[in-house]
């Protein structure tokens, strides 16, 4: 039997619904900040690899496993892309709560490295059960106010407080448990995408600036929690620290940056990287190397692909007609979006070091593809607002 218009090209089935590839899907899959995810995504290949390089040594361990985490992250994506939504909100619920039990899990008996008690080991390779948390926390908060939707409050409600009291709790356990392993960038993360949800949604202003004062007056208390080095860190974005010590790491990153000049001094021959000055230099400052080799002219370019995919991104959420896929939306955007920030701006010294990865830049095939899985379901969002 024909099919109608005969506008139908493929169909795959899947958990017994039939999904089917029309022309309208390739003609409403945004293209555009899809090739943007490319070329960010081919930069931050060149860079692992230009950060890793060595001539015994060509093609490093982690650039191959970069290469692999791209590779995957596009099925990722794609698989992102195509499933039904309704069927993604369900499961990133389940997702959400599953994740808890694994961060409780990783408290206990997580994979120790580098002094922080991170990483989920399944033998053949450790992942951060935290970057799901940034993946999965949109459809959880956007599914439990969807469930509270009646006439009484619809699209933009008058929720009362009450309503706000169990995600918020959520949202404080998941902070706690990211704090304790311990990983403090992740943490404010995580808490900052849930609290620009929860105003999103109609969280009472008024919660904002208690919040805001309650932290003012119990700073002297939260300051004796830091760890020691936590409180180095803060410090020296104030200018304390010596310069080969505490402020080593920061003190590295901004020569490299420098002495990038305007045009660079070409790939592969950034001596900071090189002679092995600057730490993390594959990872959380995979931006100084990019400065050091690319330049002033470089970074710019960097930036720039940054804000055309955030440009897009803003975009595509204001068409969206369905206020609780907005939320989820501006979800999987805002953690991308404060990654890049912050990452940015610790490399350069405005903030203090957190170790927040570069999406789709830096080394790590987690962030990677929880990075590429944002984006995919941004995209399927994308393409199914013609579909309603």
């Amino acid at each position: 039997m024909l099919l109608p218009n005969s506008i139908v090209i493929g169909m795959v089935h899947y958990g017994g619904n039939m999904m089917m590839f029309d022309r309208r899907y390739f003609r409403y899959f945004d293209w555009i900040g899809f090739f943007i995810m490319l070329v960010l995504l081919g930069l931050g290949l060149l860079f692992v690899f230009s950060a890793t390089y060595r001539p015994d040594q060509t093609l490093s361990l982690h650039f191959k496993k970069q290469l692999f985490g791209a590779g995957t992250g596009l099925i990722i994506y794609f698989f992102f892309c195509i499933i039904d939504i309704k069927r993604l909100s369900r499961w990133g619920v389940i997702g959400y709560f599953a994740t808890l039990a694994l961060l409780i899990y990783s408290t206990v008996g997580g994979w120790i490295a580098m002094g922080a008690k991170r990483w989920v080991s399944l033998y053949f390779f450790r992942f951060q059960p935290s970057e799901l948390a940034k993946l999965f926390l949109p459809t959880f908060i956007a599914s439990y106010f969807a469930e509270l939707e009646t006439p009484k409050y619809h699209v933009h409600p008058p929720i009362p407080f009450k309503d706000f009291l169990f995600p918020l709790g959520i949202l404080l356990l998941s902070f706690l448990l990211i704090l304790k392993q311990p990983d403090l960038g992740t943490a404010l993360l995580v808490m900052f995408s849930g609290m620009v949800l929860l105003w999103f949604v109609g969280i009472p202003r008024s919660f904002f600036l208690v919040t805001g004062l309650m932290g003012i007056i119990a700073t002297p208390v939260l300051w004796k929690c830091l760890k020691p080095y936590q409180k180095d860190r803060i410090l020296v974005l104030f200018g304390y620290g010596d310069a080969r010590k505490e402020r080593y790491q920061i003190e590295q990153s901004k020569i490299a940056i420098g002495s990038g000049g305007l045009w660079g001094k070409g790939l592969l021959k950034g001596t900071q990287n090189k002679l092995e000055f600057l730490p993390e230099d594959h990872t959380d400052f995979i931006f100084s190397v990019a400065c050091e080799e690319l330049g002033f002219v470089g970074a710019l370019c960097i930036i720039f692909f940054y804000v055309l995919l955030f440009a897009r991104l803003v975009f595509i959420i204001m068409h969206v007609q369905n206020f609780f896929e907005q939320i989820v939306a501006i979800g999987l955007m805002i953690h991308i979006l404060l990654s890049v920030c912050i990452n940015m701006s610790m490399v350069t010294g405005m903030l203090p070091i957190v170790g927040i990865p570069l999406p789709l830049l830096s080394y790590g095939i987690t962030n990677l593809w929880i990075t590429m899985a944002s984006l995919g379901w941004l995209n399927n969002i994308a393409i199914r607002r013609f579909y309603y």
